[in-house]
């Protein structure tokens, strides 16, 4: 299994997240995540909800098809 990222590091790789909650108030889910922003607190759990990558995606800015 991967790495799991707190809330608040930098995110290195843009791609799909599983979403692990503290407390588990909420089931796992999958969200969009991109490089150079930071992974943001849940608003129930706050800092505790954790990120493990799943699939790495390129964000379409950085593909050389389609910069301007």
């Amino acid at each position: 299994m991967a790495e799991a990222i707190r809330a608040g590091e930098k995110i290195k790789k843009s791609g799909i997240y599983s979403v692990l909650h503290e407390g588990r108030h909420t089931a796992t889910h999958e969200v969009t995540c991109v490089a150079g922003k930071k992974f943001p607190p849940c608003d129930e759990c706050g800092d505790a909800v954790q990120f493990v990558l799943v699939r790495h995606a390129r964000h379409i800015a950085r593909q050389e098809h389609f910069k301007a």
